[in-house]
């Protein structure tokens, strides 16, 4: 480890690994966890400007757009701490079925007006088994294939089966989310209806139907800064291609309701971290931004983001499309993806290169 300078500050430190990751390598835990317990103001802009400088290496100034549309609201059967649509916490969240083709068309169309690339169902229950169900989703999605105005995604829960996943790659599903939310050490304090096991098992499935995967977490659920660490070395062991960080935006009804809020250079800092950890992904800011960065948020892509959720949350509301595609051009970004900046990743795994490491808990 390189000591502070004289006056304390961690510059030359940051440039050496800035550097570092730029030329194309990668840094260990420990060094990141330096990078995770940075304090002063000066150092987290510092990192920021080396995070803005690996996000221009390899992701350019293209910015990938999602939307997501519940699908299926409320009655969950999950006890997941920070969730209003959970049966065990008593929200105001909406209630109701699997929707309709009709609104999911609308939601597609609305989303391709705003030059969104993709649109995810997401739906509050357990998972998908074989059944009815599992096809009628698969209608929806093949729908959306059919329509071609956006890529259709999917958040669906816990996927026991290959053959559900096979099922969804044959519809036309091209990227599941499926986060892992936070560290193996901290995950059960989250919830407790189902594993961290459970939701690399389903991972594991997805990758071998040949479905990208979108996996990540939320911040500010009381981890500590080790538990965020962790979590992004874990998100670049089972070869996430897209990771989207949630903010935490306590609900009222839920465990974490009373939750303090996450400083807005933690939040920062930790995008930034993310960067460094993970300098090829997709890193995509969603749930929480707008009530938890404020003016802030056009900061993110100087921490590194390279993607947005526009359009509103499952539950809660983000700020206008307009206003958030007026931030990007002001800050000279492209709101178009170009898909073969992932494939091109020398971090791209074979399936079996990715169960392998999905089998395995990350190594400390």
């Amino acid at each position: 480890m390189i000591h502070p300078n004289v006056d304390g500050s961690q510059h030359d430190r940051i440039a050496e690994l800035g550097r570092r990751v730029l030329a194309g390598g990668d840094i260990t835990r420990a060094e990141a966890m330096e990078l995770f317990n940075l304090e002063s103001s000066g150092d987290i802009f510092d990192l920021l400007a080396w995070a803005n400088r690996i996000r221009e290496k390899f992701k350019g100034n293209r910015v990938h757009l999602c939307s997501i549309v519940n699908a299926k609201a409320g009655g969950c059967s999950e006890n997941c701490k920070f969730c209003a649509q959970s049966a065990f916490w008593q929200t105001s969240a909406p209630l109701y079925g699997f929707v309709d083709p009709e609104p999911v068309r609308q939601a597609a169309e609305e989303a391709h007006r705003n030059g969104v690339t993709a649109l995810g169902l997401v739906a509050a229950w357990k998972g998908l088994s074989e059944g009815p169900m599992l096809d009628e989703v698969c209608e929806r999605i093949a729908e959306l294939k059919r329509l071609g105005t956006v890529r259709p995604d999917a958040s669906l829960g816990i996927i026991k089966s290959p053959r559900v996943a096979e099922r969804l790659r044959e519809a036309g599903l091209e990227c599941y989310n499926h986060n892992l939310e936070t560290s193996r050490r901290f995950f059960p304090n989250i919830c407790t209806t189902h594993s961290y096991e459970d939701r690399l098992e389903t991972i594991q499935h997805l990758k071998r139907a040949g479905i990208r995967i979108c996996s990540g977490g939320i911040i500010g659920m009381g981890e500590t800064r080790e538990d965020r660490c962790e979590l992004a070395f874990a998100l670049k062991a089972v070869g996430a291609d897209f990771v989207p960080i949630n903010i935490l935006n306590p609900i009222a009804g839920t465990p974490l309701e009373s939750q303090p809020p996450l400083p807005v250079l933690e939040i920062l800092k930790t995008i930034a971290c993310f960067r460094f950890i993970l300098p090829r992904q997709e890193i995509m800011i969603a749930g929480g931004r707008t009530v938890n960065l404020r003016d802030a948020q056009s900061l993110v892509f100087m921490a590194g983001a390279s993607a947005l959720m526009v359009g509103n949350y499952l539950t809660t509301l983000n700020q206008p499309v307009e206003k958030d595609l007026q931030m990007l051009r002001d800050l000279g970004l492209d709101p178009r993806w170009d898909a073969a900046s992932l494939d091109a990743s020398p971090h791209a795994k074979t399936a079996t290169q990715s169960a392998t490491a999905l089998a395995q808990p990350a190594a400390a």
